[in-house]
């Protein structure tokens, strides 16, 4: 092999082999995740710090959630304070990131996720304010039709 070429093809070898000497892995994307909230509403920003703790890119709009759900079709009795979207899906309320994870693993057909209310002890309900305390609650699946079914359940520690 002539010393030019060969100098050539060492070259190439190694801007693609990794320092040291594996091949580069390429970089894992971030789920992207919308999400619409109040501009005062400080659970809201906790359980975005919770999205990007657990591995989700996260875009926040400070416009309310009202028209947000009313577009992803989230019917009013599944409503909480913040409306996300992920994947195709969306996501009402205070949403643990595994469940959130599980979905787009599992890829469902569905419309999404949602915690209805603000349970005391879910993510971004989970604040030093409110002592240890945890309410049961349960993730919703939510259907395009309207109807719902328990994803998880998450119980309480109260008396």
């Amino acid at each position: 092999m002539q010393p030019r070429r060969r100098a050539l093809l060492l070259a190439v070898a190694a801007v693609a082999i990794h320092p040291l000497g594996m091949a580069a892995a390429p970089t894992a994307r971030k789920p992207s995740v919308e999400v619409w909230k109040d501009p005062q509403c400080g659970c809201c920003a906790d359980w975005v710090a919770h999205l990007q703790a657990n591995g989700f890119a996260v875009t926040v709009h400070e416009t309310g959630n009202t028209a947000a759900r009313a577009r992803l079709g989230i019917a009013n009795r599944y409503g909480s304070c913040h409306t996300a979207q992920v994947g195709g899906y969306a996501i009402e309320g205070h949403v643990p990131a595994r469940d959130i994870h599980r979905l787009l693993a599992e890829k469902p057909a569905a419309l999404g996720l949602a915690v209805p209310g603000m349970p005391v002890g879910s993510p971004g309900m989970d604040a030093p304010a409110y002592g240890g305390r945890r309410d049961a609650y349960d993730v919703l699946l939510l259907a395009s039709d309207g109807s719902a079914q328990v994803w998880s359940h998450y119980r309480g520690n109260k008396a």
